[in-house]
């Protein structure tokens, strides 16, 4: 199992960016996609989540801005990061659940300048 993690950068406050997540090695159409994040100096929180049917949830900081969604026929899961602001500054992880194990993908680095 492996997800990569793509689409970081630096945008202002106020940009926009879109982060991809693609899996390999499992029945990616069959799992729920998770992103989480992880600003220095603090711990990993789960931000984003889209299930098998596609149904979609997120926390409470970054309803409204960001949406999340799937296209099965390229193995991939879209973050759309909207709105952004300097707090949104961090690592992103998308992450599932295969048979029992947590896998994780590298990160994606996003800086938010002010």
């Amino acid at each position: 199992v492996q997800l990569q993690a793509s689409g970081g950068g630096l945008v202002q406050a106020g940009g926009s960016l879109r982060l991809s997540c693609t899996g390999s090695g499992f029945d990616f159409e069959d799992y729920v996609i998770g992103w989480f994040r992880q600003a220095p100096g603090k711990e990993r929180e789960g931000i984003s989540c889209i299930t098998v049917d596609g149904t979609t949830y997120y926390r409470g900081s970054v309803k409204g801005r960001f949406t999340v969604s799937r296209d099965n026929t390229r193995n991939t899961v879209y973050l759309q990061m909207n709105d952004l602001n300097p707090e949104d500054t961090a690592n992103y992880y998308c992450t599932t659940l295969w048979k029992g194990g947590r896998y994780w993908g590298q990160g994606t680095l996003v800086t938010v300048s002010s």
